[in-house]
Parts: structure tokens; C-alpha cells; sequence
């Protein structure tokens, strides 16, 4: 599963879970900025202000924050933020190949990458550098490691803001623009040999103001119908004003994430993974903390 990093990438994207008990998340949207050096310069990363929620099992996604401190501290640049967390020492330049709005205030970037030995793993961000700007950002991935073994492309979501790398994004970047990558972890990848692996369950709970605000809202209707029963999603609109598509209506729900959504999934073996701003993930913590859910099943990361 891979979420965001600070103000919307990710919107949301899923990976199976393992052979024991259910996996809920939920997500959110967010933006966040920092400082960098000179040589490259430049980004600021994004998570979903939508939010998510979802279900999976025991034996997936282990390397998530678990929750512990929620209380919010002052604001800190991303450089900061992650100066003591993993870094790949490769540093990548990228063109910009493809820019399509996702949505009304989200971007989607199509990098080509030109240093072959650049890679990353699901749950990984980029620290992003921009040529001219002093302010250097992270965004997490929104496209698969496959995407950039088979065709050499990164493609991120942001968010517009008036963070100098988002909106540089927004109102700047064009085709063949070059800006430099390097990869991050939270906390240090570790290769896995995946022998016995079997898909659990994942059951999403994704929340937006409305409907054209539901990133990836087709690639998860996809996973949906590749693997019925294994990859579930319900859709959480708030602010909804126009009619919602055939296509969606079934798996859409008026209002906000609730209790009566998530006691239904408790048990012993399911983890729960929480993605979106302090007030949604504080929020959902406490409604798990009350319906019975231990803390440390509960995980989620806190970028701002």
C-alpha cells in the first residue's frame, strides 16, 4: 500500500495483504514544504486531502509509522523533517514528459528518468529538486516500481499550493521541464523473498469533499474488479452537489467515515492504516480506540 507524502500524491494506492487478517486505511490531503542545498533545488510532497481508509491482514506492511505521539509540533522544512531517515545515494535528473490534471487542484507529472540504476520501492518518496528554487520538497510515488522498470517513468500527483515546489508545478512546469530525484524511507527498505506469499484482503474507506475530488478513483475500481473479494473500496463523499456517475453510484456513500463503517472489521488479525491531514488521522485513531482496536494495530504517518 502506498500512501502520500505532503500535500497529495498519492492519493491512495493499495498493495495485497498477507494470509492472516484484514487491512483497513483511510486517507486524506496535505501539503508541506522545506529547504535545500544549493546544487539541486527544490520540491515539496503531497498526500491526498481526501481521506482513506482501509483494511488488510497480519502479515503486510509492516514498516509503517505505528502510532504513538499524535500531538502535532511546529511546522518543520522536509529536509529536517527526514534528515535522519534513509536515503539511496543515487541522485537521478528527470524530464518531464507528461502534465494532466487529475483533478481540479492536482496535477499528475510523467518523469523519464535518465540514470538507469535509480529505483524504488512501494512506500518510498522522492526528495524533489527544482533548478532556481532554494525550497526542496518530497512527494511519494503514484505510479508501480513495474512502471519504471518497463518504461524508465515516475509519475507523482501534487497538489496546488502556495508552497514554491507545488506551485512551481502548477503554474512553471511544462513539457521537457528537468528537475532531479532522489529516494527516501521512512524506514529502510527490506528485501523480502516473498516465498509462501498469498493476497489477504484490503478493504478501502476514501474520503473526498466529492466525487471529482476521488483520485485514482478508475485504478481502484480496476483492482476492484481484478480481484473481487480481495480488493474492496467504499467512497465517501461530504460535500457532494451534482449526480453521481452509474458507474460509481454502487460504491459511493453520503457523509463522513463513521463507527457503523468500521466496527463491522474488527477483529484480532486486521491492522488498520490511516493517510490524511492531523484533524482526520487524530480523529479516526480516537473512533478505533473506541470501537476496541489496540494501538498497535493502528499505523499511520505524520509528515506535518
Amino acid at each position: 500500500m502506498t500512501c502520500r507524502r505532503d500535500s497529495l500524491s498519492r492519493g491512495v494506492s493499495l498493495t495485497g495483504a498477507g494470509d492472516s487478517g484484514p487491512v483497513i486505511m483511510a486517507c486524506a490531503t496535505i501539503h508541506v514544504g522545506f529547504t535545500v542545498p544549493q546544487l539541486l533545488r527544490g520540491a515539496s510532497r503531497i498526500l491526498p486531502t481526501h481521506s482513506a481508509l482501509v483494511v488488510l491482514r497480519h502479515s503486510a506492511f509492516c514498516y509503517c509509522t505505528v502510532n504513538s505521539t499524535i500531538k502535532s509540533k511546529r511546522k518543520m522544512d522536509h529536509l529536517e523533517r527526514t534528515a535522519n531517515n534513509f536515503r539511496q545515494e543515487v541522485i537521478s535528473q528527470a524530464k518531464v514528459c507528461g502534465i494532466s490534471n487529475e483533478s481540479e487542484t492536482v496535477k499528475r507529472l510523467r518523469l523519464a528518468i535518465t540514470n538507469k540504476d535509480f529505483t524504488f520501492k512501494a512506500g518510498q518518496w522522492v526528495d524533489f529538486f527544482i533548478p532556481g528554487l532554494s525550497v526542496v520538497g518530497g512527494f511519494s510515488m503514484c505510479s508501480s516500481p513495474g512502471l519504471l522498470k518497463r518504461e524508465g517513468i515516475l509519475e507523482l500527483a501534487v497538489k496546488h499550493t502556495d508552497h514554491p515546489p507545488a506551485h512551481w508545478i502548477h503554474t512553471e512546469c511544462t513539457l521537457d521541464s528537468e528537475v532531479a530525484l532522489r529516494v527516501g524511507d521512512l524506514h529502510g527498505y527490506q528485501e523480502g523473498k516473498g516465498n509462501g506469499y498469498k493476497m489477504g484482503t484490503v478493504k478501502l474507506y476514501y474520503s473526498a469533499k466529492n466525487t471529482s475530488q476521488l483520485l485514482f478513483k478508475k485504478n481502484i475500481l480496476g483492482l476492484m474488479n481484478a480481484f473481487p473479494g480481495k480488493i474492496m473500496c467504499r467512497f465517501h463523499v461530504t460535500q457532494q452537489s451534482s449526480p453521481i456517475c452509474e458507474e460509481l453510484r454502487p460504491h459511493v456513500t453520503e457523509g463522513r467515515i463513521c463507527e457503523k463503517d468500521l466496527e463491522k472489521h474488527v477483529s484480532k488479525d486486521t491492522l488498520w492504516y490511516i493517510c490524511g491531514p492531523p484533524p482526520m488521522i487524530e480523529s479516526i485513531s480516537k473512533l478505533l480506540s473506541d470501537i476496541g482496536v489496540p494501538r498497535n494495530c493502528v499505523f499511520f504517518e505524520k509528515w506535518w
